[in-house]
């Protein structure tokens, strides 16, 4: 048992450093050949502090593993609102002062309540996760057409910082581009198999794992641009990159695990989980909107009770183990 805790741990540190590395190589390359800074934040980075969660769940479909699968998508939701909004408002409180996040919270809203219908049946089939791609495909197609209408946008203009600092050659960014991809699939290929040989070492289920170990370990890449982000005062880029990852974790990591295998859900992902995502997200609506035309905050207090949420929910899927 050693040794696939091993693997675990060896796994999830070199996927996120992987990923890392990709998300570097990838924004110099597009950066080099004149992407604009906007659609590099939206998409490679976007993708990039994503594609963990994406690698993982698809090697874990194509391996005959739904659990884990599901469990990464839905438990990265989880562990991004309670645990990584929650932290993040814990170091420094975060102000929501975005038009933008009216309309990301209602589309990710819908976009749970479609998961929820599409879960009804207890099976995700191929059509089901190619109408999820397809609605991914449309809201990256609105919010590109949206960024791209308005000057001076903050993500836009992020990036444009960081890629006149980094200023690297188009070789070395091609190096770690494909390194960091290379690495991010063998880390991810490490990490299922670690993850499947504790499940049945212990007899637990790969849901189970996929909702905790897995879910919170492929969601560090959100946790530290996130917390990085508010500590230079962009609020927006660190609550957007949550709202983001969700949208991507619930239609495209979903969608592409689905497509590859369909998966037959377990009927505690509705009941336990997804309910507890839908929860969480209509918690935001509360939370971010500016009552009295005051400014939105997630003050201390707010980000303590998003912690106690997650510690709860955590604590429970472990009980549930340990008594069954």
């Amino acid at each position: 048992m050693l040794i696939p805790i091993l693997a675990v741990v060896c796994g999830l540190i070199l996927l996120v450093w992987s990923a890392d590395r990709f998300v570097e190589g990838s924004a110099s390359v597009a950066g080099y050949f004149g992407m604009p800074p906007l659609l590099i934040g939206m998409l490679i980075v976007g993708f990039g502090t994503s594609a963990p969660e994406m690698v993982v769940s698809s090697l874990s479909a194509a391996q005959g593993n739904p659990g884990i699968a599901l469990g990464n998508a839905y438990g990265s939701n989880i562990t991004n609102i309670a645990l990584i909004i929650g932290l993040t408002a814990l170091i420094s409180p975060i102000t929501v002062h975005s038009q933008v996040l009216k309309k990301e919270l209602p589309i990710l809203t819908l976009v749970t309540v479609l998961a929820a219908w599409q879960l009804w049946d207890g099976q995700i089939s191929r059509f089901d996760a190619v109408m999820l791609l397809l609605c991914f495909a449309a809201l990256v197609a609105w919010a590109i057409w949206q960024g791209m209408r308005k000057k001076g946008d903050s993500l836009g203009l992020q990036m444009e910082q960081e890629l006149d600092q980094r200023d690297k050659p188009l070789g070395w960014s091609l190096f770690w581009l494909f390194i960091g991809l290379l690495l991010l699939v063998a880390s991810s290929r490490l990490l299922v198999w670690g993850a499947v040989e504790i499940a049945h070492g212990f007899g637990v289920s790969d849901l189970i794992i996929g909702l905790t170990i897995i879910a919170v370990g492929t969601s560090l890449p959100e946790l530290a641009s996130s917390i990085i982000a508010t500590r230079k005062g962009e609020h927006d880029i660190a609550l957007g990159n949550v709202l983001g990852s969700n949208l991507f974790n619930t239609l495209a990591v979903v969608g592409i695990a689905g497509t590859i295998h369909p998966l037959t859900i377990p009927p505690e992902v509705l009941s336990r989980d997804l309910s507890t995502m839908f929860i969480l997200t209509l918690s935001l609506f509360v939370i971010c909107y500016g009552f009295k035309g005051r400014t939105g905050q997630v003050n201390r207090v707010e980000g303590a009770i998003l912690l106690a949420v997650f510690l709860g929910y955590s604590a429970y899927l472990i009980a549930s183990v340990i008594l069954p």
